[in-house]
């Protein structure tokens, strides 16, 4: 079964193997097809994971994917999706405030799990889900698909190669215009918070990179977007934050703004080391970077990519990350490896924009995070 073509040309990220049986492939099911159609869909560009069952409370939604995925059994009911022997990872695609039950109830029945970003918001739900993995010994992924672009892949092998040396300050950024999230998804206007959306994203890069941060300082304001929506949160971030040993990180978002796409991408990350300066960029699948005599390399694989990750020539949706996280952690889980972000990342990320939003909300008076992690157990 094969809807889209899995490569353009060359070699991905996770090349496929068609000689692994279906039968040996990890069983997934997924909560939330707004979203989490696209995982099923991605799961047919990976050599080992195979979709196996849907769930949505919505009716017409659950029509509209079983005309994409008929193969895959659909149901509205959450607890029979977890009944089901063949489902190994259990996808997690709700809304935020849902996503530590339903967590909690796939660990409790023995599956592992991979979640969209951010894996919890709010702190007591954060503590709830370490107990319970703690107790289960079920592992978990975090979903940040823009670890899993293919630009910011070749960005992060040549930071791990050394290319930029020690990386000293971390500037990400993204940017989009969103009238039609808020079409899809009412329960953002004042059940979540735009630092947990949009802004989990370049936050996630800072801690990628920078490794622990200390401290946040971070002003918000509301675009007339987010006016016109009686938006609860900020809609525009602008955040500085600080490790321990004095390295820099800067993480801008907006989502209520008319777009530039050609001067600026939507997700930029620009990393400056002792040796050398780097940014990888989406929607635009570039990485720039500088060479030992000071020449500027651009690599620019969209074209041989874009079937990959992609599902239609004006790059719409993020089938290709959602396929390489997919494989990257069914890899894990049949090797034992480590593999990140993990949940005590994932929740260390999720305290990070936290402290944001205090941050924010009292007018750029800097947080320190130690606060916030020994609420959630993480000290």
């Amino acid at each position: 079964m094969s809807y889209f073509p899995r490569v353009a040309r060359g070699v991905h990220s996770y090349p496929m193997d068609e000689s692994v049986p279906e039968a040996d492939r990890l069983g997934l099911g997924v909560v939330g097809l707004h979203e989490g159609r696209t995982a099923l869909l991605a799961a047919y560009r990976t050599r080992n994971v195979r979709a196996v069952a849907g769930c949505d409370l919505d009716p017409a939604v659950l029509a509209e994917v079983g005309a994409d995925v008929p193969g895959v059994a659909l149901t509205s009911s959450y607890a029979d999706l977890l009944a089901r022997d063949d489902v190994r990872i259990v996808g997690v695609y709700t809304p935020d405030h849902l996503h530590a039950e339903h967590i909690i109830a796939a660990f409790e029945a023995g599956k592992d799990v991979v979640c969209t970003k951010p894996v919890v918001n709010d702190l007591a739900a954060a503590r709830q889900v370490l107990a319970v993995a703690q107790r289960t010994g079920r592992r978990l992924l975090v979903g940040q698909s823009t670890r899993f672009f293919e630009s910011f892949r070749r960005q992060r092998a040549a930071y791990e190669r050394g290319e930029v040396g020690d990386v000293e300050v971390v500037e990400a950024h993204y940017t989009h215009r969103m009238d039609w999230y808020y079409d899809r998804a009412p329960w953002i206007v004042d059940g979540t918070d735009w630092v947990y959306l949009g802004m989990s994203h370049p936050l996630d890069l800072l801690r990628w990179y920078l490794g622990p941060i200390e401290s946040v300082s971070a002003v918000g304001s509301r675009s007339a977007l987010a006016r016109r929506h009686g938006l609860a949160s900020y809609d525009v971030y602008s955040v500085n934050a600080m490790t321990a040993d004095g390295r820099l990180g800067r993480a801008f978002g907006h989502y209520g703004m008319h777009e530039l796409a050609r001067a600026r991408n939507s997700i930029e990350c620009l990393l400056y080391g002792s040796a050398g300066t780097s940014m990888a960029q989406y929607h635009d699948m570039r990485y720039v970077h500088t060479a030992d005599d000071g020449t500027e390399i651009v690599e620019d694989m969209l074209y041989e990519y874009r079937h990959y990750h992609f599902n239609n020539e004006v790059h719409g949706m993020h089938y290709g990350e959602f396929a390489n996280y997919l494989q990257y952690f069914a890899d894990a889980l049949a090797t034992d490896s480590d593999y990140s972000p993990g949940l005590a990342e994932g929740i260390e990320t999720f305290c990070l924009m936290a402290a944001v939003r205090e941050s924010a909300r009292a007018g750029g008076r800097p947080v320190e995070l130690a606060g916030l992690l020994d609420q959630v157990g993480l000290t």
